[in-house]
């Protein structure tokens, strides 16, 4: 029976995020998408996780997501069988990107999260073609149905993140990179070192994604998990 599959979406982002990969995976494997909505800090929501989550499992994150998710490896990686990084950044938090959230917190919270999300965040973040609008539009209701309240404590817990670099070099099991090579916000350059840190990470570049390629270019995302998934089991 292969391992459950653990998906951890992006900021203001919900289990829609990975709908395709859904779709494709869960005749074959137990598919979960856990929410990343609860705490001020990384280290709480995945603590919240693991009392949720399976014994063992396969972990894929995008974005925040993926932040999270190298926060678990780095607090039960006796419990990751393989782990998949999307479109993500393993760094702290810069002085200046943690200032820049300030005046996005508050226009969250003084009723102007629409306004916040159009301008200043995702747009730039994906890649040109027919399907960015769709794209953008099914981000916009992710966010609205999350609210400014959760956009208010991820954003805290992004200020507050730690660098994973050690929690990586450690890493035993297969590992996937993946990005879109149109993401702004997560360059590839970034995607490199990540895949350098770890000894058995594959690196994938999808051309024709930015940010969000599990939306933007659903069947290679889907195909380069499946590939990550058949991957033999490292030995611990």
């Amino acid at each position: 029976m292969p391992e459950p599959i653990v998906f951890l979406p992006g900021m203001m982002c919900d289990a829609r995020l990975f709908g395709p990969q859904i779709a494709e995976l869960s005749a074959e494997f137990s598919v979960t998408v856990a929410p990343v909505t609860q705490g001020e800090r990384i280290e709480e929501i995945a603590s919240g996780l693991l009392d949720q989550l399976p014994a063992r499992f396969a972990l894929a994150g995008l974005s925040m997501g993926g932040i999270v998710a190298m926060e678990l490896l780095r607090r039960a990686p006796d419990r990751i069988t393989r782990l998949a990084l999307m479109d993500t950044n393993p760094l702290a938090e810069t002085p200046q990107v943690a200032a820049a959230r300030e005046p996005q917190i508050i226009g969250a919270r003084t009723g102007r999260l629409f306004e916040v999300m159009r301008d200043e965040m995702k747009p730039n973040y994906l890649a040109p073609g027919s399907h960015r609008g769709a794209v953008l539009e099914l981000v916009m209701d992710m966010a609205e149905a999350l609210g400014p309240d959760v956009f208010v404590r991820q954003s805290r817990a992004l200020q507050r993140r730690r660098d994973q670099q050690g929690t990586l070099r450690k890493c035993k099991v297969p590992t996937l990179v993946l990005c879109g090579a149109h993401d702004a916000l997560c360059p590839i350059k970034r995607h490199t070192f990540m895949a350098e840190l770890i000894p058995y990470a594959q690196l994938k570049v999808i051309e024709t994604a930015g940010h969000l390629p599990t939306l933007e270019a659903p069947e290679e995302t889907t195909l380069a998990l499946r590939d990550w998934l058949k991957q033999p089991m490292v030995l611990q």
